[in-house]
């Protein structure tokens, strides 16, 4: 069942992982849809351009063509304007006439239009072809960063491709053993299911034998027996029960369990009241700061008396625990010392009481704060509920407690076939009372949440706050502790620990004191024969020992295991140590590397900037070209890359002439980038470390609970096994019972048979007697 157990659970989390890489590998392939899908949309922007710078270029020429056209027709006006002009010299000397002069400055204007008009279209022309270049150079930037992201992510998938199906694998292997180990399983549960079968008819021709053999005997005790006392309470006063030093064991074991029990809800409620006294000196209002309001004065005060109600509840039931021992009679009739714990727990509950109105009031306060949100007062609402319910729970555990220490003050003051009732239904109210405080707790916590998100809380408030809730916490584990501790032993609490033989009456402390002085007249009778012989260790000692040894033992291996787990840890915690100093060694070199990069390029940069304002495209042009050699020399050896990558995090720097002069943000950027990495990375590991804390006390407890189960199923096969010899001498006494009353009435029969024949002499004799008579008196007469 062990490795049945390993393998489920091995199952259980492989499918988590293959879920979670699931998931992953869902949001992956939406990041490659996506990137995909913008890639697609940057190839049709990009289509668009072309597009558009085609048609520019189409414009471009059909306005080269219109500009030749246009400096064809200039050239031409130029030479008639030549030619008149010469012929003008030539000719006559006179002014020109005013047709000419009009005519000569339209053109003139036509020529001049015309001149800005093309000088217009050239400015045109080359800012749209600039502003062309730059897009179609950004563009193909942004289109090369696309495909070398794509690339990553496909390269990412297809690895997380091949991861899924090894996983994938590795879980269709795994589960065709385990339902190969599942129908070997099935197997095995068919066939104890049929021995269990046959095991049940036996047991129930076993029962029928044995209700003939009582009905056998019930007729026989009946026809032999005239006077049977034990139908009459009244006749049996004096049969007094053994002592059950067995119960008397359970009782103290019981007892001392609820002891511990009881004392860490004691604790818990101390902190709980202490903290709540805390928190209203702090909130709403702070009494170092402003006097708070008398009824949380008086809150506080009643809250400052809570140990005098709180600590008689240890101290009464420690009293309870001492009071039951080996040699006294533990039943409700005499357990005096429940009567005090009782009045203590009824004590307690008075004070719940009292303070409960003053709860409620210091909430309605909070929730008329001024910065109060009503999310805040609404779970101000819900705890006031709960404290209500917590208050009538207790109310409730103290009636029947009260009814349970009744017995013990007054006889037959319960009767017996109530007590039962009563003790279950103390079961259920201590249910009641985990999942009352389960609630609270829940509810206080959401309440702290919203706390925290308001501007005027305090360091102060915070730490109470926290302290609070751990108390919380505390009080419902104790009480579910209790809950389920009671649950588990209300068997025993409601079965009859002692009953006079005969009856169904309870246990009086006059049977109660015959009991215990008849144990001690035993016990004196049994030393008295074993003084002769030798002493041996007595039986006291023994457990002692016993006890001393298991204990022991025990918190050797436990200790054993504590010890092996933290060299373990130790261990694990040295490979991470060299694994980050190898990291550290490692980012320092490509730190130098870096620097030294860096160095060389403001060099460059301060040798370019040096000369003279004409030279400084030569000199841009320099440090390009050097950019470049530097970056093929990079890439050449292919030791450095511009993409930083580690376990840490992932960088990718692109080093400018821009950036060069904002290194100190650069490098306070990318400590920022680490440190948060860092502290993610600590996060998660000590996330990892409670889980694993957690997850190793479970199975510490589920280890216990088999050894428990393992004792229990040991312990009902020897009462099966006590039953089957039970079975088998029933049988073989009823054996003999009719194999005596066969031969008994054998003998019956052979006497009867002989006094037949005794008889039938005997009549044959008194017959010849008769006639002979007859005979004798018949010759008398004669004479």
């Amino acid at each position: 069942m062990a490795n049945v157990t390993d393998l489920q659970t091995k199952y259980s989390k492989l499918a988590q992982e293959y879920s979670k890489l699931r998931a992953q590998n869902q949001v992956l392939k939406k990041a490659v849809v996506d990137e995909q899908a913008n890639s697609a949309s940057f190839k049709e922007q990009l289509k668009q351009r072309d597009q558009s710078l085609r048609k520019q270029e189409q414009e471009m020429d059909s306005l080269s063509f219109r500009n030749q056209q246009l400096a064809k027709r200039v050239e031409l006006l130029q030479e008639e304007l030549a030619v008149r002009e010469a012929k003008g010299k030539k000719g006559k000397s006179k002014a020109d006439s005013p047709s000419q002069h009009e005519t000569q400055s339209v053109f003139d204007e036509d020529l001049q239009k015309k001149i800005e008009e093309n000088e217009r279209l050239h400015i045109q022309f080359y800012e749209a072809d600039e502003h062309h270049r730059k897009q179609e150079a950004e563009l193909t930037t942004r289109l090369q960063d696309l495909e070398k992201d794509s690339e990553q992510h496909r390269a990412v998938v297809d690895g997380l491709t091949a991861k899924y199906m090894e996983t994938i694998e590795r879980l269709q292997s795994d589960k065709a053993r385990l339902e190969v180990k599942t129908q070997t399983l099935e197997r095995e549960a068919k066939e104890c299911r049929m021995r269990t079968e046959e095991c049940q008819q036996q047991v129930r021709r076993c029962q029928s034998e044995l209700n003939i053999h009582v009905k056998q005997s019930s007729s026989v005790i009946q026809e032999k027996v005239p006077f049977n006392d034990t139908k009459f309470a009244a006749y049996n006063s004096l049969n007094v029960p053994p002592h059950n030093r067995r119960h008397q064991l359970k009782a103290r074991d019981v007892a001392g369990q609820a002891l511990s029990f009881i004392q860490d809800l004691v604790a818990a409620l101390l902190n709980f009241h202490s903290y709540t006294e805390q928190r209203v000196h702090i909130y709403p209002l702070d009494s170092s700061i402003e006097p708070i309001s008398p009824l949380n004065q008086k809150f506080s005060q009643y809250l400052h008396e809570n140990a005098a109600y709180v600590r008689p509840l240890e101290e009464g039931f420690l009293q309870l625990h001492q009071s039951i021992t080996e040699d006294t009679v533990t039943v409700l009739e005499t357990v005096v010392k429940l009567k005090s714990f009782a009045d203590n727990f009824a004590s307690y509950t008075s004070f719940l009481q009292k303070i409960l109105p003053y709860q409620l009031k210091s909430l309605e306060e909070e929730c008329n704060a001024p910065l109060g949100t009503a999310a805040l007062t609404a779970k101000n609402q819900e705890l006031q509920r709960d404290m209500e319910r917590v208050t009538s729970v207790f109310e409730k555990l103290q009636s029947y407690i009260k009814l349970l220490a009744l017995p013990s003050v007054r006889q037959n003051a319960v009767p017996q076939s109530s007590t039962s009732a009563v003790f279950t239904q103390l079961a259920a109210g201590l249910h009641s009372l985990h999942d009352a405080i389960k609630e609270m707790s829940k509810h206080y916590n959401q309440k702290a949440s919203l706390e925290q998100e308001l501007p005027t809380t305090t360091q102060k408030l915070c730490t109470t706050t926290e302290c609070l809730l751990g108390s919380l916490g505390s009080l419902t584990s104790s009480t579910g502790k209790i809950a389920t501790f009671f649950s588990n032993n209300l068997d025993f609490f409601t079965s009859p620990g002692y009953s006079p033989r005969g009856c169904t009456v309870a246990l009086n402390p006059l049977q109660a004191e015959s009991m215990l002085a008849n144990k001690k007249k035993a016990a004196a009778y049994i030393h008295a024969i074993k003084q002769d012989r030798p002493q041996s260790v007595p039986y006291g000692d023994a457990l002692s020992n016993r006890r001393i040894l298991t204990s022991s033992t025990e918190s050797r291996e436990g200790l054993t295991q504590q010890v092996q787990q933290s060299q373990e840890k130790i261990a694990r915690l040295e490979q991470e140590k060299e694994h980050w100093l190898l990291e550290a060694q490692l980012g320092k070199v490509r730190l130098e590397k870096e620097n030294q990069r860096i160095a060389d390029l403001e060099t460059q940069l301060a040798a370019a900037l040096g000369g003279s304002p004409n030279c400084q495209p030569a000199a841009a042009s320099t440090l390009s070209e050097s950019h470049e050699e530097a970056e093929r020399e990079h890439k050449a050896a292919g030791k450095e890359t511009a993409l930083c990558a580690s376990l840490v995090g992932m960088l990718c720097t692109t080093p400018t002439v821009d950036q060069m002069g904002d290194e100190e943000s650069r490098e306070q950027l990318i400590k920022t980038h680490y440190m948060a990495r860092v502290g993610e990375l600590t996060t998660q590991l000590q996330i990892s470390d409670s889980k694993a804390v957690h997850f190793h006390s479970e199975c510490r407890a589920l280890a216990k609970r088999l050894a428990i189960s393992e004792k229990s199923r040991e312990a009902l096969s020897e009462e099966v096994r006590l039953a089957n010899q039970n079975i088998t001498r029933l049988q073989d006494e009823l054996t003999t019972t009719k194999r005596s009353y066969e031969d008994q009435l054998s003998m019956m029969s052979d006497h009867l048979c002989s006094m037949n024949e005794t008889l039938s002499k005997q009549r044959e004799e008194i017959d010849t007697l008769k006639l002979g008579s007859k005979g004798n008196a018949k010759k008398n007469k004669g004479r």
